[in-house]
């Protein structure tokens, strides 16, 4: 079947949010929208909010998780969520330098 996944989330790599999504911080966490695919996502606790935030600020995935103070036996659910947006195309991969 092709076409169904267009990239794999590799959480050894860096990743940015798409540049046509809006963050709006909510107490519950945030709300993202993409304004290319008129997607609206749900960020639900401000932890990932602060990962995705910082994502571009970090050489890979896991080291924004460890910045923001997830300890690395918690990453799991925080990497699905982001594998979650970069399938949905809210993140991007790093332009590698």
């Amino acid at each position: 079947m092709r076409g169904l996944l267009t990239r794999v989330f590799d959480p050894d790599r860096g990743w940015r949010l798409h540049p046509q999504v809006a963050v709006r911080p909510e107490p519950f966490g945030a709300l993202l929208y993409h304004f290319g695919t008129r997607k609206l996502s749900f960020l639900k606790n401000r932890t990932i909010l602060t990962v995705v935030r910082s994502l571009a600020d970090h050489r890979d995935v896991r080291s924004a998780c460890r910045a923001a103070g997830v300890e690395d036996a918690a990453h799991a659910p925080y990497l699905h969520a982001l594998g979650v947006l970069a399938d949905s195309k809210m993140l991007v991969p790093q332009e590698a330098p």
